[in-house]
């Protein structure tokens, strides 16, 4: 069995991710990372009537192609750990509903993937499972009915807006000393420094994710210089200004090695993003499509995956409430 120090978890065995796959909206494939996503859709409603059953149909065609890649059946799969920004993750329930593999749904906001992917790598190195899976997703009209206002609103998006991602990532895990593997995780804290603008995301996600990455170095005893990449998911350009500069306010300067999935996923000013972007499915589907293939051709050794979230809701942003953030982070190395 693994070790715990401080709030991150150690593994002894060969975690490994055996596959990945990854679905995208149209403005996602004809983004930067457009040659990376095999599977999208022009269709912003994937062939449902709702944008929410598009959401669900999203994350079931993906967590398919993840099995079927493996070259396993859905029985195979002992446990799937899913989660979205829908309420009470309504996309995953209805998504995942159909496939009959025992089901965890898990909130962490935009940190759903790095959360999912933990406890489908504890399962593993704990013997509870053979194999687990962790999915998580997003879709723009679906998120800006729930949190900000129907598309026929026409809303003005504020500079600092994020726009989010219609997308699902998808892994598949099992014991495994080929493929890319879970070394450690790190479980974040709950930080609020009374961020109350919903249009800026990546200032109340900052310093959470910060926070989650100083502890690491503190549990591990390793610094930036020890990775070829760290990667955050959805703070976008502001987030990840403050996160580095933050970072050297700490003296653990992580410039060299940082990018965020939301600013990798949309050109900026071409596809009028603002602050880049977000949503559980803007990290997931860049960890799947991109990352872990690359790190299986060898282009990536040793990176760090610290997706982030905002933990509020409409109910608590009406009551005037500041926005909880959290972020979680894993160790990923190929050897």
């Amino acid at each position: 069995m693994g070790k715990r120090i401080g709030s991150t978890v150690f593994f002894e065995n060969d975690v490994g991710i055996i596959s990945v796959a990854a679905t995208v909206g149209k403005k996602e494939h004809d983004g930067p990372l457009g040659s990376y996503f095999e599977d999208y859709s022009d269709d912003e409603f994937f062939g449902q009537k709702t944008f929410e059953k598009a959401e669900s149909e999203l994350q079931r065609l993906t967590a398919e192609k993840a099995i079927k890649k493996a070259n396993l059946t859905c029985s195979d799969i002992d446990i799937i750990f899913g989660g979205d920004l829908l309420n009470q993750c309504v996309g995953s329930t209805f998504g995942l509903r159909d496939l009959n593999i025992p089901f965890a749904g898990v909130y962490g906001a935009c940190s759903t993937m790095a959360l999912s992917l933990s406890l489908a790598a504890l399962m593993i190195e704990g013997g509870f499972a053979s194999h687990s899976a962790a999915i998580t997703s997003s879709h723009f009209c679906s998120a800006e009915k729930q949190f900000r206002f129907p598309l026929e609103y026409g809303s003005q998006r504020t500079p600092l807006a994020q726009w989010t991602v219609t997308g699902s990532g998808c892994a598949i895990l099992k014991k495994s000393k080929s493929a890319p593997k879970i070394k450690s995780v790190t479980f974040g804290k709950i930080t609020d420094l009374g961020i109350t603008d919903i249009n800026n995301m990546g200032a109340a996600m900052a310093p959470a994710a910060a926070d989650t990455i100083l502890s690491y170095f503190k549990d591990s005893g390793k610094t930036a210089n020890d990775f070829d990449l760290i990667l955050t998911g959805d703070l976008g350009f502001v987030g990840s200004k403050l996160l580095c500069e933050i970072m050297d306010m700490e003296d653990a300067p992580i410039w060299a090695a940082h990018d965020d999935c939301g600013k990798m996923i949309f050109e900026r000013k071409s596809q009028d993003v603002h602050s880049g972007g977000s949503g559980c499915g803007c990290s997931a589907s860049v960890l799947c499509a991109k990352i872990i293939p690359e790190m299986q051709k060898g282009i990536y050794k040793n990176i760090l995956f610290c997706a982030t979230g905002a933990l509020m809701s409409p109910i608590t942003t009406f009551q005037g409430e500041s926005i909880p953030a959290i972020a979680h982070l894993i160790n990923i190395c190929m050897e």
